[in-house]
């Protein structure tokens, strides 16, 4: 799992979908834990449901592309 890869899926099945309402979603870094690292701008940055959006969303959309993916996390 590298960074463009991420990038990538990001690109094609979760920024789309944020910038529905407002939202978007930066990549921070891709740890060698298979940790992801993002951080939620726009409308979804300031969000109550942003942690939600984070792991039902961002998340649950990058495990299924990537298994290995053990969590993403906010900056």
């Amino acid at each position: 799992m590298d960074k463009a890869a991420v990038e990538k899926v990001l690109n094609e099945r979760i920024r789309p979908r944020l910038a529905a309402d407002g939202g978007g979603v930066d990549l921070v870094e891709v740890k060698d834990d298979n940790t992801v690292v993002v951080k939620l701008t726009g409308a979804c940055g300031c969000c109550p449901f942003s942690l939600m959006t984070l792991k039902a969303g961002v998340e649950a959309e990058l495990k299924s592309a990537f298994p290995e993916l053990k969590e993403v996390v906010a900056a």
